[in-house]
Order: C-alpha cells, then sequence, then structure tokens
C-alpha cells in the first residue's frame, strides 16, 4: 500500500547498519510533481531511509547585492510551499527530512556532487515539468544518467510520450518499406 494512503502515520524501520544510504528528492527552483513526491515518499519509508529534499537553485553572482546581503532571495511563495509540503508529509509519516537548498551558478553539476556527497542510495529527479523548459529538463536527465551511480527515477520525457504516439503513425507510413502498399 503507497504510503501516501495509509491512515494512520507508520514510524519507518530504521537501518542501523552502516551501509544506509538516504533517498534523494531534488528539483531545479521548480515546484515538485505530484508522482515524485509520491514515489521519494514511499521509496524513504519502505527503504526505512531517510529524506533528503533538495532544490537548487541558479544564481549568478552580483557584486553590489552581494556587498549589500541581498544575494540570497527567498524561494517563491508556491516554491517554498511544494518543499515545505513535502517535508511536512514525510515526517508525519515517519521519515528523517533534510532539507538543503543549493545556490551556484551551474546548478546541474551542483546536483551531481550533492548525490555523490550524500551517497544517494535514489535519486528521485521530480521537477514539475509543466514549469522547466524540456532543454534544461533533458540536460539535467542525460547528466543525472551519465554520472549518478545511485537508482535513478526520473519523470517521462515530453518526447518520448510523443515518440510512443507518432510511431504508429510512422509505422503505417505506405512507400516506406514497410510493407503498406501505396494505391492510387
Amino acid at each position: 500500500m503507497p504510503a501516501l494512503e495509509r491512515a494512520e502515520p507508520q514510524a519507518a524501520f530504521r537501518s542501523g547498519h552502516a551501509g544506509a544510504r538516504p533517498v534523494m528528492l531534488a528539483t531545479l527552483d521548480v515546484p515538485f510533481e505530484g508522482d515524485a513526491v509520491a514515489f521519494a515518499l514511499d521509496s524513504a519509508v519502505e527503504l526505512g531511509q531517510r529524506l533528503v529534499v533538495a532544490n537548487f537553485v541558479e544564481r549568478p553572482p552580483l557584486p553590489l547585492s552581494a556587498m549589500l546581503g541581498y544575494e540570497d532571495l527567498p524561494p517563491v511563495p508556491e516554491m517554498a510551499r511544494s518543499l515545505d509540503e513535502t517535508a511536512s508529509l514525510a515526517r508525519s509519516l515517519g521519515v528523517d527530512v533534510i532539507r538543503l537548498r543549493v545556490k551556484s551558478l551551474h546548478p546541474i553539476p551542483a546536483m551531481l556532487e550533492v548525490v555523490a556527497e550524500q551517497d544517494a542510495g535514489l535519486l528521485v529527479f521530480g521537477p514539475d515539468r509543466s514549469r522547466i523548459s524540456r532543454l534544461r529538463y533533458w540536460r539535467a536527465a542525460r547528466a543525472i544518467r551519465s554520472s549518478v551511480t545511485a537508482l535513478i527515477w526520473l519523470a517521462d520525457l515530453w518526447w518520448s510520450t510523443l515518440f510512443m504516439l507518432v510511431k504508429p503513425c510512422l509505422r503505417d507510413r505506405p512507400g516506406k518499406g514497410n510493407g503498406v502498399k501505396a494505391t492510387g
């Protein structure tokens, strides 16, 4: 039964061995997708591991802002609400939560570095795909697949869904050497 559907909170099983590896839920300064949150919470509860909720923010250094102390802008209310709801839901299910906010000129390499530092057993990359550009999501997914040694959960890319819809149409086109003869 998924952890989100349980009637009462259950204390997560605490793994006593040194090889315990946390579940990391990461985003690139956009709210989380619901499926990603559900998967990360279910995994953390079932594995009995802590949940690391991480937001990676691209912040270019501005000299005047740094001198005046304004270089750290608070997150937009919707982003803050997404992070707070995820952390409070995890705590209500008995999961230890660590929240990280990482500011970097290059947030994708910073995310890969934090995953390695935290020694995550599972990385759930779960930004709301309607709020992140396709190119940025694709670059992050490519970097994650190529260098992360943990188990990875990625939401389907928009083009994979599109390809699944278009593929049958391409297969049935006449005159392309696929056995369908053109008539007329």
